[in-house]
C-alpha cells in the first residue's frame, strides 16, 4: 500500500519533498499535482517505472510521455529549440502547455515519438511540482492521470488513493487539482498546431 504525503500547495515541506525525490531516484512511480491536473511521474531514465505507468494507463507503445522541466534552460537540454519556439515558450511558461519539439540526444529513444523523433516538454506553474523538480535536478517523466476508459483526469486525492494505492509507490495529496489536462501544441509546425485543447488560452497561437 503506497504512502500518501499531504503537501502544502503553496509552501511544500522540504523534508517531505526530499523523501519523495528519494523515492523517484530509487525507481518509484508517484502521483503528483501540476498546474493543470494530477499526473503520474518517474525518473527520466527508468524503463521499468515507465512501463509501470504504461500499465496503469493501459497505453500502447505510441503513447507520448512528457518531460516536465524546471525552466526553459532545462528544456534546451532535452529538446531542439529554435529562436521562434523559445520566444513563444517564454511567453507561456510556466503554464499549462505541453510543447512538441524535436528531441535532443539526451532523450532516451524509447521516450521519443517513434516516427517523428519528438518529445513533449513543459514547465508547470505549481509550487509542489517545482519543488520536486528543483530538488531532483532533472525532469520528471510524466503522463496525465487519466485512467483507462475515462476522458477526464482524476482530481480528488481520496479517489486517487482508492484507485492506485496498490499500483504506485507514493501519492501526493496537494489538494483538489484541475479537470483539464494541458493544451498540447506542436511548435515545429508553422503556424503552431494545437494537438489537444486543454487548460490554457489558445488565442495566443492565432498571431503566429
Amino acid at each position: 500500500m503506497s504512502p500518501v504525503f499531504t503537501i502544502h500547495p503553496q509552501n511544500p515541506q522540504v523534508r517531505l519533498i526530499n523523501q519523495i525525490v528519494a523515492k523517484i531516484r530509487a525507481g518509484g512511480v508517484i502521483v503528483y499535482p501540476t498546474d493543470s491536473c494530477y499526473a503520474l511521474g518517474c525518473h527520466i531514465g527508468d524503463k521499468t517505472a515507465m512501463e509501470k505507468i504504461s500499465n496503469i494507463r493501459q497505453t500502447n507503445k505510441e503513447h507520448n510521455f512528457t518531460l516536465v522541466c524546471r525552466d526553459l534552460s532545462e528544456i534546451g537540454i532535452y529538446a531542439k529549440v529554435t529562436n521562434t519556439a523559445f520566444r513563444l515558450m517564454k511567453s507561456l511558461t510556466p503554464g499549462p502547455y505541453t510543447f512538441i519539439l524535436k528531441a535532443s540526444n539526451e532523450v532516451p529513444r524509447r521516450l521519443q515519438n517513434p516516427k517523428r523523433k519528438t518529445i513533449g516538454v513543459r514547465v508547470p506553474d505549481n509550487p509542489i511540482a517545482q519543488s520536486l523538480l528543483e530538488t531532483l535536478g532533472k525532469p520528471i517523466m510524466s503522463s496525465t492521470l487519466i485512467m483507462p476508459g475515462k476522458d477526464i483526469p482524476e482530481t480528488e486525492p481520496d479517489e486517487i488513493k482508492n484507485l492506485l494505492e496498490q499500483h504506485v509507490d507514493l501519492i501526493i495529496d496537494g489538494g483538489h487539482c484541475g479537470l483539464e489536462p494541458t493544451t498540447v501544441v506542436d511548435i515545429m509546425a508553422e503556424p503552431p498546431q494545437i494537438l489537444r485543447h486543454g487548460k490554457g488560452n489558445v488565442k495566443v497561437f492565432e498571431i503566429y
